[in-house]
Parts: structure tokens; C-alpha cells; sequence
């Protein structure tokens, strides 16, 4: 029988050499601080485990795929324990142990997924409730609780601290994207065109799989993929090739009145605002000059920056977001170089081979 090609390649996409030797510590730490916490917290009932099986298949999705939805908290700590609950409860309601199991893990997944917890090792939990031993039926419903919730929570609790230092974002939570500014109904720029919500429906339904990615995450790379075929099409412009660099500045401490001057002479709707060493402290526009008066550090906004090497298209969701119309290119110093705006990009897309 010929296996087929991509029986042994690699599922998780965008996941390095290095990113797997940093979650293969991270779990290292995760399962050895949570047995330590195990230990010192219960370790003197000798009845029960101070560790679980289970933890350990958390701990390859709260390390390895932290942005799972089957890796977030409530699945981990809730699943876990709905899992061990239902097994005890089906290990006391039915004699066969055999049949118990099977029954175990099927409620385990139905009540995970109403609870909105679905996490694989919480069927695992199901099973060791179940054929656990004597130990694990004497001591019923407190097995869900020590050691089986309490293991979740403290690899929980680890999981964010190691990404945390890793500089990855667990819990994982989607950025939420920015209402309309001018109080219409109409969707940002960015979602006018190309595909839309019910696009991306349709498309998961065309499929018929279920994908272990969460729909906004999706939604998300999608958008990015779009980006970058823009780019590539088009050339790939760096920032360096498209901003303008004859900058027109103001100084922190100027009055918002000369803020306004210059903006009405050089007809631009947005000014870098600088610092006595000539670094961007961030930036005022028409609206924030109207909005306040003082000088131009009591009026200015936080300025969206990028660096000269950065792929132009890329600022394409800070440009269409309805709030900023410039984004600052600086240097290495934090120095203003170049700016692009919303024409500039504009620009670039329709001059590009």
C-alpha cells in the first residue's frame, strides 16, 4: 500500500527549529514546577497523585500551540476538570469498566463542547477517573478537584508566565479591530474590499473540516496572505522606496498656533512633532489642533513610526484604520526620515509594474 507524501510533514505551520527547543523548555519548567507545586501543596496523601497523566498532553498545547483555542485557560482548567468529574460519575453509575470508559470520554466531549471547553486531555481525564484504581474511586469527587484542577491551574499559571518572558501572547486574545471613527456604519477600508465574514462561513462550510484555529485568527491571516500577494505583484516596495523626505516638523514646546500655520502653508493634514534632539515624540493633526490649544506636546497624539526596510504594503492596516493618515519613518536614533501617507501608498500600488 503506498502511504501517502504528506503522511510525516509537519501540521503546525509558522513554527521554527527554535520555536519548538523554546516550548520543549518551556514544558519542561511547566510540568516540573506544576509536580513540584503538586508535591508541597498534596504530596502527603499517598492515595492520590500528586501529577496527573493528563497535564502532560495539556502541556504540549499549552507550550507548543499557545494560540489553540483547545490551549486557552478555560479549556485547559475547565476541560480537565469536566472531563474527571464525568468519568467519576460514569465509573459510579456503570460496573463495566469497559463500557464506562467508552461512555466517559463521549459525555466528556459533549459537555466540554457545551461549556465551551473542549480540550483533548480532558477525555484523557475521563479514562483515568475511570480506570484510575481503587485509590481514584475512594477518593471521588475530590480526584477533580486535587490534583486534576489544581494541575491545570498551576500549568496555566506557568504557560502565561514562560510566554510572557517568551514575549508571546497567552491567554491568546485577538486585537479588537477599531470601530468606525466618523459614527457611520460603514466597515473600515481595509474590510471594503476583497473577501468578508460571510466569505470565510462559506468557505469552512465548502470544506466541511473542522480547522483548530480560531475564527478571527483566521480571518486575521487571511487578510495578512492578501497583503503579501499585494506586495509581491507589485514589487515589494520598501518604505525607503515610497516615503517623502523633505519633512516638514514642529517642536514640542511651539505654540498649536504655528502647528496650524504650517499645516494651512505646505496644505498637509499631519505634523511629526520633535523633541530638542530632534526625536519623534508623536504627531498632531488638523483634528487635534482644533481640539486643543497650548503648545504642541499638550495636543499631540502617539505617532505610528515604522523603519526605512519595512515592506510599504505592510502599513496598509495602520493607513486604512480611519484615525491615522501618516505613518513616520525613523531611524535608529528614533529621528524622523521620511513619512508616508495614505496617498503615498495609493501612489505606489498604481505606478508599480
Amino acid at each position: 500500500m503506498k502511504l501517502p507524501q504528506n503522511l510525516f510533514v509537519p501540521i503546525l505551520p509558522g513554527a521554527t527549529l527554535l520555536d519548538r527547543l523554546l516550548c520543549s523548555g518551556g514544558a519542561l519548567l511547566g510540568i516540573g514546577l506544576t509536580a513540584l507545586i503538586g508535591y508541597l501543596t498534596f504530596g502527603h496523601d499517598a492515595a492520590l497523585p500528586f501529577l496527573v497523566a493528563p497535564v502532560g498532553a495539556s502541556a504540549v498545547l499549552v507550550f507548543a500551540v499557545p494560540s489553540s483555542p483547545l490551549a486557552q485557560p478555560w479549556p485547559v482548567v475547565g476541560g480537565n476538570t469536566l472531563g474527571a468529574l464525568i468519568g467519576i460519575a460514569a465509573s459510579s453509575l456503570i460496573a463495566d469498566p469497559l463500557l464506562a470508559s467508552g461512555i466517559a470520554v463521549s459525555v466528556a466531549i459533549i459537555g466540554m463542547s457545551l461549556a465551551r471547553c473542549l480540550h483533548p486531555p480532558g477525555g484523557a481525564a475521563a479514562l483515568v477517573a475511570v480506570l484510575g484504581g481503587p485509590s481514584v474511586a475512594a477518593a471521588g469527587v475530590k480526584f477533580a478537584f486535587m490534583p486534576v484542577a489544581a494541575n491545570s491551574a498551576a500549568l496555566v499559571l506557568l504557560g502565561w508566565l514562560f510566554h510572557k518572558a517568551s514575549r508571546h501572547r497567552y491567554p491568546h486574545w485577538h486585537v479588537k479591530k477599531p470601530d468606525n471613527p466618523h459614527g457611520t456604519r460603514d466597515p473600515l477600508p481595509e474590510a471594503r474590499i476583497g473577501f468578508n465574514s460571510r466569505d470565510v462561513d462559506a468557505a469552512l462550510a465548502d470544506i466541511g473540516e473542522t480547522f483548530d484555529i480560531d475564527r478571527e485568527d483566521l480571518d486575521t491571516l487571511l487578510r495578512r496572505i492578501e497583503l503579501r500577494a499585494v506586495s509581491r505583484r507589485h514589487g515589494d516596495p520598501s518604505c525607503e522606496d515610497v516615503m517623502s523626505r523633505d519633512l516638514v516638523t514642529i517642536h514640542e514646546h511651539a505654540d498649536i498656533s504655528a502647528a496650524q500655520e504650517l499645516m494651512l502653508r505646505h496644505a498637509i493634514r499631519t505634523l511629526p512633532v520633535v523633541d530638542p534632539d530632534g526625536r519623534l515624540t508623536g504627531m498632531v493633526g488638523l483634528r487635534e489642533i482644533r481640539a486643543k490649544g497650548g503648545i504642541a506636546a499638550d495636543a499631540m497624539i502617539p505617532a505610528a513610526v515604522s523603519t526605512r526596510e519595512r515592506r510599504a504594503f505592510d502599513l496598509v492596516p495602520l493607513l486604512s484604520d480611519g484615525k491615522r493618515h501618516a505613518v513616520v519613518v525613523v531611524d535608529a536614533q528614533e529621528r524622523p526620515v521620511g513619512m508616508i501617507t495614505q496617498t503615498d501608498l495609493l501612489a505606489a500600488l498604481v505606478h508599480r509594474p
